[in-house]
């Protein structure tokens, strides 16, 4: 597993697509400017990218479950594609505590708690150790720190009003903050190719 390539973890909400309270329709879903285009850069530089997402809708019971596990992550896909971009996995979370039963539980997969990681780990072989996790939310960024995966913040969905809650922690441990997805994947792009990459 060492041996493997890092893998990039991205947020969907915010991060990968516009910030919509609660997207419950396909013609909300748009991806933020570039991000395509610069997943297709991760892709060409052989990274796997794994795409992860607290679903709190579906635990308040604003769109079935079905919208979440099947037809979201299908647009999304297809999305992807028209910019000649793939994900190698989608998982998300659909539990809140505050939710509608049987989805209010206290899972081990809302971020920041790794439940979406040992998953993907599990069902992919991708690598958790010294991967990446980019979001707009502190609650992304904290998630993987016990595997030392690297953080990085970007500004938009609520990534400007959570910069400044940001522990000095998350700059201990490589952290980074861009404005936007496509800046935060060249960042890693370039750091993984190259010649003087840091060791894992």
């Amino acid at each position: 597993m060492t041996d493997s390539p890092p893998s990039v973890f991205i947020d969907r909400d915010g991060t990968l697509i516009e910030e919509v309270n609660y997207l419950s329709r396909l013609d909300q879903m748009v991806l933020i400017p570039g991000a395509g285009a610069a997943v297709a850069r991760v892709n060409r530089a052989g990274l796997p990218v794994v795409v992860v997402s607290n679903q709190a809708g579906v635990a308040r019971g604003f769109f079935p479950e079905s919208f979440a596990s099947e037809d979201s992550p299908r647009h999304l896909k297809n999305l992807l594609a028209a910019q000649g971009a793939a994900m190698q996995g989608y998982y998300y979370c659909p539990h809140h505590t505050a939710g509608i039963p049987p989805y209010n539980i206290d899972c081990d997969c809302r971020k920041p708690k790794p439940g979406m990681l040992l998953q993907a780990r599990s069902e992919l072989g991708v690598r958790l150790e010294g991967s990446y996790f980019i979001g707009d939310r502190v609650s992304d960024v904290e998630t993987g720190r016990e595997y030392g995966m690297v953080p990085i913040l970007v500004r938009t969905g609520y990534g400007r009003e959570n910069e400044p809650l940001l522990s000095q922690e998350f700059f201990q441990r490589g952290g980074q903050v861009f404005d936007l997805l496509p800046q935060a994947l060249d960042w890693i792009v370039q750091r993984e190719t190259s010649p003087n990459k840091p060791s894992a």
